[in-house]
């Protein structure tokens, strides 16, 4: 079975060489004819001047074939697909004189002519012609039309006198050419005058309050694209004044021209029309003008069903909010009513309206909202009519994973949640929530047992305000959003490193200032982790133990020291795990075995990082994060997000070190509940930015800083709130724990430290259909700064240690499965600080050495 698969295997990469080098020496040209030319450039001159913008470039009809970095593969794929794959075939077979003969004895007739409607024969040309591009060929008639859209973009902005031409550069050389596209401006048109014909008295009144705000402007170029904004700007002035009806349909505007002044005269009179509300059912205006409405009856129909009697309801009234339910009210009043944007007798604004979608949704209670305005007689009256149906009262979530890491060779991981909406009547959600894993390790040497499991537990519950003894709406309003969740957890994990239990209790609020704004505060984030098996540690980090194990060899010859090794009669004793080990360690440091000053110093940074590793963990900490994303939805692939987080621990409990009579340890630590509570701060800034540069292509960017800087009660990070580099997502030329700290060379097993930079650079852009590609660019690294670490190696001292910032190049594949995407990324070692002098620049740059990473969705 071996040998099958490397052939397959040796077939395949063959077979892949060959397609790879037929795609890279395919001509351009084959299917391009003698008389044809290969559009190759498109070059827009406006009065001379060379124009690259996105908008105007987007105005030509034919755009030369796509490319990466310059190679065009999509057209070299398509120049594989046979023109007429049924005839080719036909030909072949024909060819020698007793080949159908032949096959049709070894296959028979029928199974012959199936083999010429086979993928190999017919279907693999479809395929290339389908991901393919075509080649593109110049088109005169396109060609004029794409200067006729040129001219019209120019007359939108007010060049009405624009002349314009192409010329096809290069002729039939080599059957490639450019086009070259000329647009001659000549003098704008500007806005002499700005007049109105307004035809409600109401519209008139508000627009003159905001005329200063005006896009159109006397005095102004001509911009077709400013009178667009300035009908945007006055449809929103008016739905957010009481014209609750207004359609922006009915802004126009009217240019007007003296015919009598001279031809050379570019002034030109603008009059804004605002009719009267038009019917959909009728193509005339209505007899009434639009006038401002005023909410007069605000109804809350809390139990809606759609066809349901809303007449037996019965009703209740708070703050002049009438609120109908059936039965019994399972809502307090006032969540409904905080909920609701719309006060009685104030203006109608559609700014209340969305905010009141928007928080009805976020109580996460009903289903997407009904609200319904019905005028009076007069047209300034509206009976406002919110219907709410009520969302399932219980919801159960069930997930199954199949799971692979480089501890578990397979593990199977499960999830159940229940949710409870209403919990107390005011909209609040309680989620509780069990899950559970179980895997075969990898290395069986990293526990007796072969196998690892997880198991954990959560209970969490949403309030949709801030839930704090004082008044916080003036401050944060309930158009904001705000949230408050309260979360307490456990954990417990087994054969899995030293095997943990942790217990997490969180206290936190979050708000939406805006779309694109969100802040959130855990005033509280308590954490205890507790190693269950911390005499496992030299198991479980193997790199530690083989460097303490090569300094006890000089102890091995010595039958009194027999107590530190499993068996001193092999060949290569080792120290036993734990109590060798650690005996050995501890008679190094209290002089019982003399080292000379290199291997002390090793020892006692191996101590220490035991000590670090195994002891418990309490972390009281406050923390506030606030995000930024300028994204407009989910096809826009040009904008960029940041976050900002501070978080600072165990400052609350140094403060009452003068009123608690704490404990202290050997070391001068205070102790609660009998462990000592970490102290520091620590702020990070993330950055991305996406560029579009057409085509479907995208230049991402990521930018990431941390640091963190124990004090007080702390000389180190918790591990858990440590940073460290390398991963599908961070540099992927590195697995993850593998890089750092600074020039160290993968010291430890799992790599840690309380400084990170990372920058990423990633060129994204289309394959074919729905398989993407990306080439990459990741550097970064950690250091330890301001702790107890005394590798120079490992300690950021300034701007020279920039230069252990690492490098890793590569390229990745993704699919994207519409809901999320399948990413395959493969990094190479460009810059590798561990090494030294020139080895560090692409030392093992091959596809055996590098790192294949897989994951799901885009890195950043």
């Amino acid at each position: 079975m071996n040998g099958s698969f490397g052939v397959t295997c040796d077939w395949a990469k063959i077979g892949l060489l060959l397609l790879l080098l037929s795609i890279l020496g395919c001509n351009t040209l084959k299917k391009v004819e003698e008389d044809e030319l290969l559009l190759t450039k498109n070059t827009i001159l406006v009065d001379d001047e060379k124009v690259n913008s996105s908008e105007v470039k987007g105005l030509i009809r034919q755009k030369p074939n796509s490319s990466i970095l310059g190679y065009p593969l999509k057209l070299n794929l398509y120049n594989l697909a046979k023109e007429n794959p049924d005839s080719s075939f036909q030909d072949w077979l024909h060819r020698k004189e007793k080949r159908e003969k032949r096959l049709n004895n070894l296959l028979s007739e029928k199974q012959v002519n199936r083999l010429g409607e086979s993928f190999f024969v017919k279907g693999l040309s479809e395929f290339l012609k389908n991901i393919g591009e075509q080649p593109v060929i110049i088109d005169t008639a396109e060609t004029s039309k794409s200067i006729n859209k040129l001219k019209a973009y120019y007359n939108s902005k007010g060049y009405f006198n624009n002349t314009g031409e192409y010329q096809i550069i290069n002729g039939n050389k080599n059957r490639k050419a450019s086009i070259e596209y000329s647009i001659t401006l000549n003098q704008p048109y500007i806005i002499d005058t700005l007049q109105k014909n307004i035809s409600s008295p109401e519209l008139d009144s508000i627009y003159a309050i905001a005329a200063n705000k005006s896009f159109v402007k006397e005095g102004d170029q001509f911009d077709l694209g400013k009178f667009t904004q300035e009908r945007e700007r006055l449809t929103n002035l008016f739905r957010n004044s009481g014209v609750y009806n207004f359609q922006e349909s009915s802004i126009n505007y009217d240019i007007l021209r003296d015919t009598t002044i001279s031809a050379d005269d570019k002034l030109m009179d603008v009059q804004l029309n605002i009719n009267k509300f038009r019917s959909t059912s009728t193509s005339t205006d209505s007899i009434n003008p639009y006038k401002v409405a005023r909410h007069k009856e605000i109804n809350i129909y809390a139990d809606y069903e759609i066809n349901g009697d809303t007449d037996t309801l019965q009703r209740e009234t708070y703050e002049n909010y009438n609120i109908y339910y059936s039965g019994k009210l399972r809502y307090r009043p006032k969540a409904l009513a905080d909920a609701i944007f719309f006060e009685k007798d104030s203006i109608y604004r559609d700014l209340d309206r969305i905010r009141t979608y928007r928080q009805i949704t976020n109580l996460n209670t009903f289903k997407y909202p009904n609200i319904e305005f019905i005028p009076d007689s007069t047209q300034t009256g509206l009976e406002t009519n919110i219907y709410l149906a009520a969302k399932s009262k219980y919801s159960l979530n069930l997930n199954f994973d199949v799971t692979h890491s480089n501890i578990q060779q397979i593990g199977t991981a499960f999830s159940a949640s229940v949710i409870t909406r209403n919990v107390f009547g005011g909209a609040e959600t309680l989620n509780i929530s069990a899950r559970g894993s179980i895997g075969l390790l990898s290395d069986a040497s990293l526990s007796d047992e072969n196998f690892t499991s997880e198991l954990g537990g959560d209970i969490n519950i949403t309030f949709p305000r801030i839930w704090l003894p004082f008044n916080t709406e003036r401050i944060i309003p309930y158009y904001m959003l705000p949230q408050s969740r309260l979360s307490a957890g456990t954990n417990f994990q087994r054969n899995i490193g030293l095997d943990k239990q942790s217990l997490n209790s969180v206290l936190s609020y979050n708000w939406s200032p805006s779309t694109r704004l969100k802040n959130n505060i855990e005033l509280l984030n308590v954490e205890f982790v507790r190693n269950v098996n911390p005499d496992n540690f030299y198991n479980v980090y193997r790199n530690t133990f083989s460097n303490l194990d090569d300094i006890a060899d000089d102890f091995q010859d010595d039958p009194q020291n027999a107590s530190y090794f499993d068996d001193l009669d092999t060949d290569d004793p080792t120290l036993s795990i734990p109590d060798g080990a650690n005996s050995f360690a501890n008679d190094v440091l209290n002089g019982t075995l003399t080292v000379d000053n290199d291997q002390f110093d090793e020892v006692n940074s191996i101590e220490e990082r035991r000590q670090r590793l195994t002891e418990n963990n309490l972390i009281f900490a406050t923390n506030f994060a606030h995000t930024k994303n300028s994204k407009s939805g989910i096809n826009d692939l040009d904008f960029y997000q940041y976050r900002i987080k501070l978080e600072s621990a165990g400052g609350m409990l140094s403060l009452l070190t003068n009123v608690i009579p704490y404990n202290e340890n050997d070391n001068g630590q205070y102790l609660v509940f009998g462990v000592p509570y970490s102290q520091y701060v620590k702020t990070e800034f993330d950055y991305i930015r996406h560029w579009s540069i057409g085509g479907g292509q995208v230049i991402a960017f990521r930018s990431f800083s941390g640091i963190a800087i124990p004090y007080g009660n702390s000389d180190n990070i918790p591990f858990v709130r440590s940073y460290f580099a390398g991963g599908s997502n961070d540099n992927r030329a590195w697995n993850a724990y593998e890089l750092g700290p600074g020039s160290t060379d993968n010291i430890n097993d799992f790599n840690e430290a309380n400084l990170k930079l990372a920058l990423n650079l990633e060129y994204r852009f289309p394959i074919a259909g729905n398989v993407k590609g990306a080439l990459f660019a990741d550097a970064g690294n950690i250091w330890n700064v301001f702790d107890n670490e005394t590798n120079p190696d490992a300690i950021f001292s300034g701007f020279a240690s920039l230069g252990d910032i690492a490098l890793g190049t590569g390229a990745g594949l993704r699919y994207d499965f519409t809901y999320f995407v399948f990413r395959l990324d493969v990094g190479f070692k460009t810059y590798n600080p561990a090494k030294v002098g020139s080895d560090r620049w692409f030392d093992g740059y091959n596809f055996k050495r590098a790192v294949f990473n897989i994951g799901i969705n885009y890195p950043f």
